[in-house]
């Protein structure tokens, strides 16, 4: 993805300077916040990237393999409802991804739950509304 264009996250930043950092993977670079976690792991389904994804799963929920939407989906866009801190390592998001497969839209509305360990946050799983 050319590092300039827009995240796919839809901050409004280039892809560079919001979730490219951290699909990059240099150890020192992590989301830094749930919800930067969030938007990065919509960026990598949106990319293809099923490393990252397995790398911010945590490992408790892990899937194997990763699941990963059907090649002709077209994203269209990520809404970030609700980012909830609950303490200095649990924290909640509530989403909306749309897109679209074979000409119909589809809608993901989840709130995900995130912990932090070691520093670092993980996906822990979501309730689908």
């Amino acid at each position: 993805m050319d590092p300039h264009a827009p995240c796919p996250c839809g901050s409004a930043l280039p892809y560079a300077r919001c979730c490219g950092r951290w699909h990059a993977g240099a150890e020192h670079l992590q989301a830094p916040t749930a919800e930067a976690l969030m938007r990065s792991r919509y960026s990598a389904y949106v990319l293809g990237l099923p490393d990252y994804l397995a790398a911010t799963w945590h490992p408790s929920r892990r899937p194997d393999p990763i699941p990963l939407p059907e090649p002709q989906v077209k994203w269209l866009g990520l809404e970030v409802r609700r980012h909830t801190v609950l303490d200095a390592d649990h924290a909640t998001v509530e989403f909306v991804a749309r897109s679209r497969l074979h000409g119909r839209g589809q809608r993901l509305h989840e709130t995900s739950r995130f912990v932090r360990e070691d520093g670092r946050w993980y996906y822990v799983d979501g309730d689908v509304r």
